[in-house]
């Protein structure tokens, strides 16, 4: 069994947060119906496109789900929904608060339908404050959360997060958030809503950076790649690539110059406490630089880690996604398409022991289900169905 099996989820978010909090409930073994306009969800245009007219988009966060069309603005389909709506444990939905409640996916609405329902809406800058009707999208919500400004060198202009750290995180919360009332349900507290936002979430991932100012008035700067305050910290040049390495504490630092064979480096004035590295810092590079540019960085890795020295590679994502490691943890899956053929996606990032999650098949096709979901969840028959369709309904 699932963790969550005959949990049924009404899916009307788009783009990256809602549909990835959904695809993640669907791994762990809810029934999710994603919702499409007639033409499909916008997801389906955005980069990357990997063939047969899909994107990566799409196909990231949108696993093992049932798909159905509904044009929210039809009184037919508005009629659909509510009959939908009182099956559901979950719905998701990302609308601007105004915009939901003129397609009638508000909380009070579909609360007075389902007063069991758990309802997860998932904006921009949050269900409160002047901004509450606001667009948000990842990389603007980065800048606005402070993120943005966070990211680069020291000496030149910020620079965006490589991956949509915002949307995902979201998604995640946002699944945090409705287990959570699906848990407090059990215990009789009813239905309730979930808010969940990219600001709150770009908040909540300033993280330590957040409390050093909250808490003493510190404002952290652009730092690069490595830590202003510790030393050495970084990523460094090898004779083939690069090597992170990091030494927090002295006896590391000492252990680096026995793995570079570098007595006088333990030894140099300049390098003498963590404090004096970081005020020669750039010197400290030249000087390790000299000594690593010897050999690969996949000779160094093995040596720094029999000595205890913390360290990485400087994986590029193809790397990533075959590394042994990786693979070990099921991080990439394949999922099954309509036509029997498989895509590697990305894994569950938890595991559960006793009801681990099962990645499902290949993102379906807009209104793929239509036919099975209104037939088994509604009782319409496919008379009634094709009306639907001819009426623009679906």
């Amino acid at each position: 069994m699932g963790a969550l099996d005959g949990i049924k989820v009404l899916d009307l978010s788009r783009v990256l947060a809602g549909p990835f909090c959904g695809q993640m409930l669907a791994d762990n073994g809810a029934e999710v119906i994603k919702v499409e306009a007639p033409g499909g969800d916008l997801n389906r245009t955005f980069p990357y496109a990997v063939g047969d007219g899909q994107t990566s988009n799409w196909l990231s966060v949108n696993r093992g789900k049932k798909d159905i069309t509904l044009n929210l603005k039809s009184p037919k389909a508005r009629d659909l929904l509510d009959a939908l709506v009182a099956k559901m444990d979950v719905v998701i939905q990302s609308f601007l608060p105004d915009t939901a409640e003129k397609l009638g996916v508000g909380y009070e609405r579909l609360h007075a339908i389902n007063p069991n329902l758990i309802y997860c809406s998932i904006s921009g800058y949050g269900a409160k404050g002047p901004l509450r009707n606001k667009p948000g999208y990842d990389t603007l919500v980065s800048a606005y959360t402070g993120l943005f400004a966070m990211t680069g060198e020291s000496d030149r202009p910020p620079v965006r997060l490589g991956v949509a750290a915002i949307d995902m995180s979201t998604g995640m919360l946002a699944y945090s958030g409705v287990v959570s009332a699906l848990l407090a349900r059990e215990h009789g507290a009813g239905g309730q809503r979930v808010d969940a936002s990219l600001l709150e979430s770009g908040v909540t991932l300033l993280g330590y950076q957040g409390v050093a100012w909250t808490a003493g008035n510190v404002l952290v700067e652009r730092e690069g790649a490595g830590f202003s305050t510790i030393s050495p910290y970084g990523v460094y040049r090898a004779r083939d690539g690069e090597i992170l390495i990091g030494a927090p504490a002295q006896n590391k630092w000492l252990l680096v110059c026995d793995v570079l064979e570098a007595p006088e480096l333990a030894t140099d004035e300049r390098y003498a406490s963590n404090e004096s590295r970081c005020r020669h810092d750039a010197d400290l590079r030249i000087d390790m630089e000299a000594k690593l540019v010897a050999q690969d960085v996949h000779t160094w890795l093995p040596q720094f880690e029999a000595a205890g020295v913390a360290t990485a590679p400087m994986n590029t994502i193809d790397q990533v996604l075959q590394d042994e490691q990786v693979l070990a943890n099921d991080m990439v899956v394949p999922a099954k398409r309509p036509d029997g053929t498989t895509v590697d996606l990305l894994g569950l990032p938890f595991k559960l022991s006793g009801t681990p999650g099962k990645p499902g098949s290949a993102p379906p096709e807009p209104g793929q289900h239509n036919d099975s979901v209104f037939s088994k969840l509604l009782g319409l028959s496919i008379s009634e169905i094709e009306a639907l369709k001819d009426d623009g309904a679906i």
